[in-house]
């Protein structure tokens, strides 16, 4: 599946769920519905993905988790905050990089309008 239609799909489910649901619940409340959503729509979803860190002769099994990953291609990370800070967007470029994923999305559902929550990320150290 195109990486457009992915991210489309995931920003279209996103959006839903925040209309029905609003902003100010818990972040695992938006992920498990997001989730559903997704799969509803027909897409392959993971939930808390561990990703290994890898650091000279260290190999971490469980660097972080990541909060979704939609069709084996597109980094979802859920926030509920007041504010997305440079840090968050940071992270999830780190996010991508050690998964070796080109796209992420960083979605904040604590905003009045959720598509001044949403920033597209794009990994480009990898071929």
């Amino acid at each position: 599946m195109q990486l457009n239609i992915i991210t489309g799909e995931i920003v279209d489910a996103a959006i839903k769920v925040h209309n029905e649901l609003g902003p100010g619940l818990f972040e695992s409340v938006y992920e498990e519905v997001l989730a559903y959503e997704l799969v509803t729509r027909g897409l392959f979803v993971e939930r808390q993905v561990p990703i290994s860190v890898h650091y000279q002769n260290l190999k971490m099994e469980v660097g972080f988790r990541a909060d979704l990953i939609v069709e084996k291609e597109v980094i979802v990370e859920i926030k509920s905050i007041e504010h997305l800070a440079a840090v968050h967007k940071k992270q999830v470029l780190t996010y991508l990089r050690l998964a070796k994923l080109k796209i992420g999305l960083l979605i904040n559902f604590n905003e009045e309008l959720l598509k001044n929550g949403i920033t597209r990320l794009f990994n480009n150290f990898i071929n």
